[in-house]
C-alpha cells in the first residue's frame, strides 16, 4: 500500500511539474509579436492570399507541401523560419502553405478544384494545376500579382538558395534580366 502512494505521489509531482513548465514557456514566448513577425513568415490559406490580392496586389508564393514529405519539413525549419527570408517574404508577397493532398474544395478562377483520391492518399487538383502535372514535393510556386503562375521550383533549397530566387522574382528581375545575369550581379546577404 506505501509503495503505491508513492507511486501515485511521484505520477502527480511529475503531471504538476510538466504543467507547470508547459504553462512557463507559453508565457515566455508571449509578448514578443514583434520579433516573432519578423522571424516567421505570416502564411494564409490559398483563399485568403487571392481575397487579399483584390484590394492590395501582390505577388503570390506558395508552398505546395505534404504531411508526410521530409524535405519540406526541413525547408519549414532551415529556410522559412530565416529571419531574412520573413521579412522579405512578408514584405513582398502573400505566403501561402497548399496541402497537396488537402480535402476542402479550393474555388480560384471560376474552376473548383477538388481532391481526386488515389490510392491509400490522392492529391488535390490545385496542386497539380499549380505544379503542371508534376507533383513533387516540396515544390514552391511564384504567382504575379495578376494570379498567374511565374515559376514552380521543385526540390529543397536552403535560406541562401532561396533569397536568391525570391528577389529574382519579388524585385520583377524575371520581367528584364535572365536568370543567369541575375545571378551573376546579385549580393547575398548571406
Amino acid at each position: 500500500m506505501v509503495r503505491n502512494m508513492k507511486k501515485i505521489g511521484s505520477v502527480l509531482l511529475l503531471s504538476f511539474l510538466s504543467f507547470y513548465f508547459l504553462i512557463a514557456s507559453t508565457n515566455v514566448n508571449e509578448g514578443n509579436d514583434t520579433e516573432n513577425s519578423k522571424s516567421s513568415i505570416n502564411w494564409m490559406t490559398f483563399e485568403e492570399a487571392m481575397e487579399k490580392n483584390k484590394t492590395e496586389p501582390r505577388k503570390i508564393f506558395i508552398d505546395v507541401y505534404t504531411d508526410w514529405c521530409g524535405w519540406c519539413k526541413v525547408m519549414d525549419k532551415k529556410t522559412f523560419s530565416n529571419p531574412v527570408i520573413a521579412e522579405y517574404m512578408n514584405d513582398k508577397y502573400y505566403a501561402v502553405k497548399l496541402d497537396a493532398e488537402q480535402k476542402e474544395d479550393i474555388e480560384f478562377n471560376g474552376t473548383t478544384f477538388k481532391f481526386v483520391a488515389q490510392g491509400k492518399r490522392g492529391y488535390h487538383e490545385l496542386a497539380a494545376a499549380l505544379l503542371n502535372g508534376k507533383l513533387s514535393y516540396p515544390t514552391v510556386v511564384f504567382m504575379d500579382e495578376q494570379n498567374r503562375i511565374l515559376q514552380p521550383i521543385p526540390g529543397f533549397q536552403k535560406a541562401d538558395q532561396f533569397d536568391r530566387i525570391m528577389k529574382f522574382f519579388g524585385e520583377d528581375s524575371y520581367k528584364d534580366q535572365s536568370w543567369k545575369d541575375f545571378q551573376e550581379s546579385y549580393t547575398s546577404p548571406f
